[in-house]
């Protein structure tokens, strides 16, 4: 944020073909309950680049959809710091956060029936989505009808919900999320209830937004394939970055805290408690098991990290 940002300054970013930049910073969210606090989020870090697609993958109860939540300005996190574009989430007031959701970030909600009025058409529907950002000065909106042409529903617009396809629902609470001509647009579990046919419509569509509007693109799934397809998928395991894929690579990241996770199959064979040795040189690292947690010696095992240098934005 800039130094001349009030903490209460709306966000009024105009509309252009092109997506914002994300970072966390050692983001932590805790959800209180009766019988005691969950930790959701244990220190994230992650930098999304403009117009980068991104995938989060991870089980149930990971942290995903919470971090979303976070980064589309639906709720504050309990410590750490977030920046969409230039702006510090924590610094914005209540009227700051509304103004991010209705002309910044555009969020899809898992199901796709969440996003949509069911007894208006789909034109209607991105209309009155828009009607937030109509309201800033000098801000120029593309007619509902050319948002759902860049989703794929060309001639669609006087359809309503009940009207389609569970695929092209999908693909209009894609055009709802994109109303406003948000940097970044998030999207939970867009493919969760897709067939294989549904699922690559609704891909084409993200990748259709992302080339010709230079969009970020943030979707949170359980599919590995669809992290794959977007090129680059961030593991998200136990509210902390786990892991990462980059065109068919896997990488390990470590954290700000100079934290490592180990891939579950690797953590399978060091139980917790062992000591491992750590040899690195300028390209590599290695781990060398010294001493398990009921016996000294035994078998070494090695996990080994180098070859290749860390990949930017970890």
């Amino acid at each position: 944020m800039t130094a001349a940002a009030r903490q209460d300054e709306p966000v009024t970013a105009a509309h252009s073909a092109g997506g914002l930049a994300v970072a966390c910073h050692r983001l932590i969210h805790i959800y209180p309950t009766a019988s005691g606090d969950v930790v959701a989020l244990s220190g994230v870090d992650l930098r999304i680049s403009a117009g980068e697609m991104l995938a989060l993958v991870g089980p149930s109860g990971s942290g995903k959809s919470t971090l979303v939540a976070i980064l589309g300005g639906l709720m504050q996190p309990s410590a750490g710091r977030v920046y969409v574009g230039e702006h510090e989430l924590s610094r914005l007031s209540s009227k700051g956060l509304a103004a991010l959701r209705g002309a910044t970030v555009g969020t899809v909600l898992q199901g796709a029936e969440r996003n949509l009025l069911p007894y208006v058409s789909l034109s209607r529907n991105i209309w009155l989505a828009q009607r937030p950002a109509a309201r800033l000065a000098g801000r120029r909106l593309d007619p509902p009808e050319a948002i759902l042409d860049l989703v794929g529903l060309a001639g669609a617009g006087a359809r309503r919900v009940g009207d389609l396809t569970p695929g092209q629902r999908q693909r209009a609470a894609l055009a709802q999320g994109l109303a406003a001509g948000p940097g970044l647009l998030l999207v939970d579990e867009p493919t969760s209830q897709l067939d294989a046919s549904g699922r690559d419509e609704v891909l084409a569509a993200l990748a259709a937004v992302n080339g010709e509007r230079g969009t970020t693109v943030v979707v949170v799934t359980h599919d590995g394939e669809v992290g794959a397809r977007l090129g680059r998928a961030v593991t998200i395991r136990d509210g902390r970055v786990g892991a990462e894929g980059r065109d068919g690579r896997d990488f390990a990241v470590v954290a700000g805290d100079g934290t490592i996770q180990l891939p579950p199959e690797t953590v399978a064979s060091f139980p917790a408690g062992t000591l491992l040795e750590v040899d690195h040189t300028d390209e590599s690292i290695t781990l060398r098991a010294v001493a398990a947690p009921s016996s000294l010696g035994g078998d070494d095992g090695v996990a080994r990290a180098g070859g290749e240098p860390r990949p930017s934005g970890s």
